[in-house]
């Protein structure tokens, strides 16, 4: 970590991402939304964060309601109310380009999180997870590590129906926390789930997972969906809190459906 970059549980990052002064400092050039890349100061304090402003969105024909930059917000405020999954602080501000989100850069370690590989080339501490095609139909197979905080996130998922789960959106933070990044098509009302994180398939959810999701299950019925309103319309929400309770109910991981592709491509 480099001195003076709060780390993402630090209370100070998201007073930093809030209300800091932003400079832009260039744009990352592979995401298909303009995203910028900036530093971040406050009171002595300095940073780097993701700036991705709504002027620079491109529309989804099948995400038509509120914005890609209020999905990301909602989704990070369902996994801060209910501490289910570690995304970094992220806000809905102004910024140089107008309204849009602002979230803490994420310092990594070297650590990889998910790989394709053949499978005599995956390592024991990896998880084999689906046995799955490319694009152009060839045979992957699809690894990631079996660690509590993709888990977290694997459920997360599940709730906020994430559609565009990739490898490259997990980010192994040096604090030893796995990260979430890249929130922009999630919360949709039909049925979307596409990512990397099949690993449990079937597996009983673990019992700080449950209570998190039951956390999760009260607060929609209060503060936390007031305040989703901004972001998502009121069909988003309830859908939000029926995937919910169909995850509590079944208790166990789900395995991917039959109508929908399970996993993004590309996966990284």
């Amino acid at each position: 970590m480099r001195a003076g970059h709060p780390e993402p549980a630090d209370p100070a990052a998201t007073a930093l991402v809030t209300h800091g002064r932003i400079s832009v400092e260039g744009r990352l050039v592979d995401a298909s939304n303009t995203t910028l890349f900036c530093v971040i100061e406050l009171d002595g304090v300095t940073g780097n964060a993701v700036y991705k402003p709504i002027s620079g969105e491109r529309p989804l024909w099948d995400f038509p309601d509120g914005t890609l930059a209020g999905r990301e917000v909602a989704t990070a405020m369902v996994a801060e109310a209910s501490g289910l999954g570690a995304i970094p602080p992220t806000v809905l501000r102004d910024g140089p380009f107008g309204v849009g989100m602002v979230q803490l850069w994420v310092e990594t370690t070297e650590d990889d999180l998910v790989d394709v590989r053949a499978p005599e080339a995956v390592p024991e501490s990896w998880r084999v997870v689906l046995h799955a095609h490319d694009r152009f139909g060839d045979p992957a197979v699809l690894a990631h590590a079996d660690h509590p905080g993709m888990r977290e996130l694997a459920a997360l998922d599940v709730v906020v129906n994430n559609t565009d789960r990739k490898g490259g959106h997990l980010l192994a933070g040096h604090d030893g926390r796995v990260y979430g990044v890249d929130h922009g098509i999630c919360l949709h009302t039909d049925p979307k789930l596409r990512t990397v994180l099949w690993g449990w398939i079937g597996e009983e959810l673990p019992g700080d997972i449950v209570e998190k999701l039951r956390k999760l299950r009260v607060q929609l019925d209060g503060q936390l969906g007031t305040e989703l309103a901004e972001h998502l319309t009121r069909a988003e929400i309830e859908a939000l809190g029926d995937r919910a309770d169909a995850l509590l109910t079944a208790g166990v991981f789900p395995e991917p459906g039959d109508d929908w592709r399970a996993i993004p491509w590309p996966l990284f």
